[in-house]
């Protein structure tokens, strides 16, 4: 039976300790707790992240050579039994510079062979996954014909509640976390998932593993939660397995009583993201304090096109606040003449302040940013491909001072000049 033809009725975890890059022997282990739990059809049944193979770097990029045919094995399991497994798996996709590794929440049993599954959004660079795995973006929820949503997170994404409530909001019901969590950590486990139960009005099914890892005892304490936080089903600290019935209807009552999940109204200013280089230079502070990574770009953005809105995702994602320094009218003139800027320069920065990739924007009259940027001191300064390292404004002040340039090249094949020349023609 397919579970994908049926909605889920029953949330479950295996929680065991994993052996580091033996992909076959955990499969057995996993194999040895179906046929011990026997999951009734219609089960989601939750496991450890990287269970198959364990956080060993070295040797993630042949391990994950032999992911694809794992997951088919996975999913004939599944589809034997009439169940859903979903546990956190190296795998390998392309990105935009080539082959990447992701920490991806894969599902089996679903009916639906070209899922990607969800990749773990947040790196947790305390163990240096960030130097190994890329990052995902933009979860999406599982739609199951059955008509359940899964959401999913993987670790550390706990810690950061928009992941979660981004799927929500798209209709996810249930969460699915997979996670290697460490017992010394283990009180803000369940605090975190009970968070995320209650603040999302959403069943969470929680597999953490347990055993050792580098001499680390990882938590266990595996759990299902109900919408309104109460805990359904937990493991102690050692290898266990539950499941528990799936009763819908305490969400239904929950949700139609009070809906915290699914109100999203737009409650930003966009056109605050326009400062003064003093307001500026308090909120750079600001963020420093916070820990976060500041980084800057600059340019005329006369008419913003594709491949800027394409650029400044790309130079977001390189921190955690980008400032982007806009030239003002009368410095455009000065380099591109008379004729510009099409759009003035209060114009420029409003619409600028409405992308989502943008978190400030700033003007300044110089031809080049440099004292904007010995001002700011960032953390990364980007520019386009097409410069020379060595002809950038600000790069050797941001590498003096510890940052770093990148350089990011345009995809799409827009220009602003060619398209003010294509208008005239008209």
């Amino acid at each position: 039976m397919d579970v994908s033809e049926q909605a889920v009725s029953r949330l479950g975890f295996l929680q065991f300790e994993i052996v580091p890059g033996d992909i076959a022997a955990n499969l057995h282990t996993l194999e040895k707790g179906l046929a011990r739990l026997a999951p009734p059809p219609g089960t989601l049944l939750a496991l450890p992240e990287m269970w198959a193979t364990g956080f060993v770097y070295e040797q993630l990029a042949d391990l994950a050579a032999g992911i694809p045919d794992l997951l088919l094995k996975l999913d004939a399991l599944a589809e034997s039994r009439g169940i859903v497994l979903a546990g956190s798996l190296p795998v390998q996709a392309m990105g935009d510079e080539g082959e990447i590794l992701l920490n991806t929440l894969c599902f089996s049993g679903t009916g639906d062979k070209k899922s990607p599954g969800i990749a773990k959004q947040n790196l947790f660079s305390f163990w240096k996954e960030d130097l190994w795995f890329s990052p995902g973006m933009s979860p999406e929820p599982l739609l199951l014909p059955g008509g359940d949503i899964l959401g999913g997170l993987v670790c550390y994404d706990l810690r950061f509640p928009e992941a979660a409530r981004l799927q929500c909001r798209k209709g996810a019901g249930i969460l699915v976390m997979s996670a290697e969590w460490p017992m010394a950590r283990i009180g803000q486990w369940k605090i975190l998932l009970q968070a995320r139960a209650i603040e999302n009005q959403a069943f969470v099914v929680a597999a953490n593993c347990c055993g050792h890892w580098d001499g680390m005892e990882m938590g266990g304490h595996s759990l299902v939660i109900a919408p309104d936080g109460e805990i359904l089903a937990e493991a102690s600290g050692d290898e266990a397995s539950a499941v528990v019935l799936l009763q819908k209807e305490i969400q239904d009552e929950l949700r139609q009583r009070f809906n915290s999940v699914a109100p999203a109204p737009w409650s930003h200013e966009d056109s605050r993201k326009v400062l003064s280089l003093e307001e500026l230079l308090d909120v750079v502070r600001s963020r420093r304090r916070a820990g976060q990574k500041i980084v800057f770009s600059n340019g005329c953005f006369d008419i913003l096109h594709a491949g800027h809105v394409d650029y400044l995702q790309k130079a977001r994602r390189q921190g955690d606040f980008l400032i982007i320094g806009l030239n003002d009218d009368a410095s455009i003139r000065s380099i591109k003449g008379p004729d510009r800027p099409v759009n003035s320069e209060q114009n420029r920065a409003r619409v600028l302040a409405a992308l989502g990739c943008v978190d400030a924007v700033v003007l300044f009259a110089a031809d080049t940013p440099v004292e904007l940027i010995k001002a700011v001191a960032p953390d990364v300064l980007v520019k386009g491909a097409d410069w020379k390292e060595d002809e950038i404004a600000g790069a050797a002040e941001v590498k003096e001072n510890g940052g770093r340039v990148e350089l990011i090249a345009f995809v799409n094949d827009e220009s602003t000049t060619d398209i003010i020349t294509a208008i005239r023609s008209i």
